[in-house]
């Protein structure tokens, strides 16, 4: 039975009066309606939603990535200042802290000779610059100076040399560090002849110390670089 018919049975068995049977009878039919529609804000979200786990990584992506490392420089591409031997051609400054007229510069001439202050004619070339540094401490030491403070220093090294197929052979200045690559892009690059099977090094422009080179050998002050000329 409805609620609104068991409404109206205990009302007229009771003989309740026709206007409050009216009132009981909307308040049952108003109930029936709420009962029976859902909210409307319950019919209006959506279902939830099932969580979605991410698909697992292949194993190659779980391995570690080795980044590759730049080439490390050889420590033998600089030049050591302190055991560099003179040459001619080489410019040095010879500094005592303090007293400005043993203070000099001067490029190493052919007689591999300086002439220093009190000390007279000193033999450069072919001397490390700590020797030479020892020599002239030794000299000022005692006689003219107490306790000397001497600095020799190169400025500017004496050229090296590049020749066969390079598009502009001759000396030039050198730097620290150089390699064949590098002493044949100063000359303007190889020629279309040239072998990179056939570059030499001659240390000094000495021609009994030929030594087999590749665009990655080490270049000193006073080297010639020779660059032969391939089969075609």
């Amino acid at each position: 039975m409805s609620l609104p018919r068991l409404v109206a049975g205990l009302c007229a068995r009771h003989r309740i009066p026709s206007l409050l049977t009216a009132m009981l009878m909307g308040l049952a039919l108003v109930g029936c309606g709420t009962m029976d529609r859902a909210p409307a804000d319950a019919r209006s979200l959506p279902p939830p939603r099932a969580a979605i786990a991410p698909p697992p990584l292949p194993p190659s992506a779980t391995r570690a990535v080795s980044i590759p490392q730049a080439p490390a420089v050889m420590r033998s591409a600089a030049v050591n200042p302190n055991e560099y031997r003179l040459g001619v051609g080489d410019k040095i400054r010879i500094q005592v802290h303090g007293e400005a007229d043993l203070t000099m510069e001067l490029t190493l001439s052919e007689s591999g000779v300086i002439n220093y202050p009190f000390l007279g004619d000193l033999p450069v070339v072919g001397r490390s610059v700590n020797d030479l540094q020892r020599a002239i401490d030794r000299g000022l030491r005692g006689d003219y100076l107490v306790n000397p403070d001497v600095r020799v220093v190169v400025v500017t090294y004496r050229n090296f040399y590049i020749n066969g197929e390079v598009r502009l052979p001759g000396g030039y200045p050198y730097v620290p560090g150089l390699t064949v690559r590098q002493a044949a892009t100063l000359a303007g690059g190889f020629s279309e002849r040239a072998s990179m099977r056939g570059i030499s090094v001659y240390r000094e422009a000495d021609l009994r110390n030929k030594l087999p080179a590749t665009l990655d050998t080490t270049v000193f002050p006073g080297d010639t670089v020779v660059v032969e000329q391939g089969l075609f």
